[in-house]
């Protein structure tokens, strides 16, 4: 029979990948600090013995052969069935104390998204400052476009309601996957907030899998491609109206030359000029166009947010 904590079933869902040196911690810690949450392991193809000794340590293990955080990620959302969700990766580093805390704050303030913020405590090695300032950098990214609110974007430390979860459209493959969950709260205008957690260093031979440029530039590209997909009417407008301008720019010089002698002399510039406004009013249709399918595909998602419940604050 599952257990419910205030009335709602908690998942703990740990992404893991060659964690065998401390998968068992991890889920000893989190059994402690939430006893009635169900606790899953979803094992990314490892090629040491994270799923015998997660399944050892009283885990539920599901296995998830395609590589990559976001796969992991669209994979528990699909399997696990709870009201409440935490997040958190498998290596150690989060502070699994603080979960419940994460939790009772989702539940008594009507949130769908708790991140835990990252406060490092150790050597100094566990944040490094080339991913500090990676993370302002993206972070303040995606807050010029999408609305601020978030300090750590890239937290992988998450408290998550179930309405959330199941209207969330995961596409990422990789650890691009914070970025969108992020935008997806701020698209989704869902009350969430931050809580500090401490976050420590990896132990001895847990390496990490995180690649400071290959996935800063695939966070970036994310940032720019769901740019694209969720702000088309910025995007083309602006594009057509720049190019539009300069074409007419072009254009002025040949027009008044015309009027005064009745020749085109430079029909290549003339050419260039006409099929530069005309690419303009193509990029303004195209806004248009895609405008009307983003607002659509919004409502979609809104009303599928909205046919669950929240998760209930019961005492």
């Amino acid at each position: 029979m599952t257990k419910l904590y205030r009335g709602n079933h908690v998942a703990v869902i740990l992404p893991c990948y060659n964690e065998a040196n401390i998968i068992a911690d991890v889920v000893a810690a989190f059994r402690a600090a939430l006893p009635e949450a169900s606790i899953y392991v979803f094992d990314n193809a490892s090629t040491d013995h994270t799923a015998e000794i997660a399944a050892a340590a009283g885990a539920i293990v599901r296995h998830v052969p395609y590589r990559g955080k976001g796969n992991v990620v669209r994979r528990q959302f699909a399997d696990v069935d709870a009201d409440v969700y935490v997040m958190a990766d498998g290596d150690g580093t989060y502070d699994a104390s603080q979960s419940q805390l994460m939790v009772d704050q989702l539940l008594d303030q009507g949130l769908d998204l708790v991140v835990g913020t990252r406060q490092p405590v150790g050597d100094g090695q566990e944040y490094r400052p080339g991913h500090v300032l990676g993370n302002r950098l993206l972070t303040g990214t995606v807050a010029r476009i999408f609305g601020s609110g978030f300090t750590d974007m890239l937290s992988g430390y998450r408290v998550l309601s179930r309405r959330f979860v199941k209207s969330f459209p995961a596409l990422s493959q990789g650890f691009e996957i914070e970025t969108e969950l992020t935008i997806h709260a701020l698209e989704l205008r869902a009350p969430y907030s931050e809580v500090p957690t401490a976050y420590g260093s990896r132990i001895e031979g847990s390496t990490s899998k995180l690649s400071t440029y290959r996935d800063g530039l695939r966070i970036l590209e994310m940032i720019v491609r769901l740019y694209a997909r969720e702000r088309p009417r910025q995007l083309y407008l602006c594009t057509g109206a720049i190019i539009a301008i300069i074409s007419m720019l072009l254009a002025v010089p040949i027009i008044i030359e015309y009027l005064d002698t009745g020749l085109v002399p430079r029909f290549p510039t003339a050419i260039l000029a006409g099929f530069g406004v005309l690419c303009g009013v193509v990029l303004g249709a195209t806004a248009v166009i895609l405008d009307s399918v983003v607002t659509g595909r919004r409502e979609t998602k809104r009303l599928r947010y909205l046919e669950m419940r929240a998760p209930a604050a019961l005492q």
